[in-house]
């Protein structure tokens, strides 16, 4: 299984140049965007206290049903789907893409 430290590798790989170090929103990317970065360190405190995994595993992966939606953000979903681990996502275990998982564990972690 992927760990949370598996998930801040990820993060730092591939996240921080518009999220920050942080996952505020603040990276050296982040001021040539059209819409600013979401603070991710606030996404429980926006979900009424829980940390919203199926919203967030959806947004990462890209969401075909939301593919109308402007997105800035790249949809990572294509580039992982190969290699997939049960997840336990909102009380049903859910094959998801072993590097989006440990992301799942560290943006969890993350939050105020």
């Amino acid at each position: 299984m992927p760990t949370r430290a598996d998930g801040a590798a990820f993060f730092s790989e591939n996240c921080t140049s518009c999220h920050g170090v942080d996952g505020r929103g603040g990276g050296p990317a982040s001021s040539g965007l059209s819409v600013a970065p979401t603070d991710l360190t606030t996404l429980s405190v926006e979900n009424g206290g829980t940390f919203p995994q199926a919203r967030a595993l959806s947004y990462i992966y890209g969401d075909p049903e939301n593919s109308h939606l402007a997105r800035v953000m790249p949809e990572f979903g294509g580039e992982m789907a190969e290699d997939l681990v049960p997840v336990e996502i909102e009380g049903v275990l859910t094959p998801t893409p072993r590097e989006l998982a440990g992301l799942l564990f560290f943006l969890e972690s993350i939050q105020q």
